[in-house]
């Protein structure tokens, strides 16, 4: 039986920040529609919803990001600022050819590296966490030659 990862979920409150920020990082807005009616609601067992979404591609073509603002029914709770230790999703690694140009770009769009700096791993890494707008994290890994 063969599996891919079709995409990974992220709910904002700016979906045009998140853009940007995913942009700045590399990703191609593959596009951008409403999800609405009963069975968008049957999915993921919200009932009746409105959510406005847009799906980032990697440049390679295989990793996707969907992007959601959910206008109906309203966000019931907030874990965005919940340390990295925390249960449940945490976060995307992407990997980069340049760390220190990458981060240079996404501190323009609010970055911060989380614990302040980017870790060296033997001689194999350097990679960091980073929150980007509405506290999202992600994680940034340039392999080593």
């Amino acid at each position: 039986m063969a599996v891919r990862m079709d995409n990974v979920g992220i709910v904002v409150e700016d979906l045009g920040a998140a853009i940007e920020f995913f942009r700045e990082l590399g990703l191609e807005l593959e596009g951008r529609s409403a999800v609405e009616g009963e069975w968008a609601g049957r999915v993921t067992g919200l009932g009746d919803q409105r959510v406005e979404i847009a799906m980032m591609r990697t440049p390679d073509g295989y990793g996707r990001l969907e992007l959601s603002r959910f206008l109906e029914p309203a966000v019931v709770a907030d874990h965005r600022q919940a340390p990295v230790n925390a249960l449940g999703y945490l976060r995307v690694m992407f990997a980069v050819d340049d760390l220190d140009e990458t981060l240079d770009r996404l501190r323009a769009h609010g970055a911060e590296i989380v614990g302040g700096e980017v870790v060296r791993y033997e001689d194999a890494y350097r990679f960091c966490y980073v929150r980007g707008p509405e506290g999202i994290l992600i994680g940034l890994a340039e392999e080593l030659a």
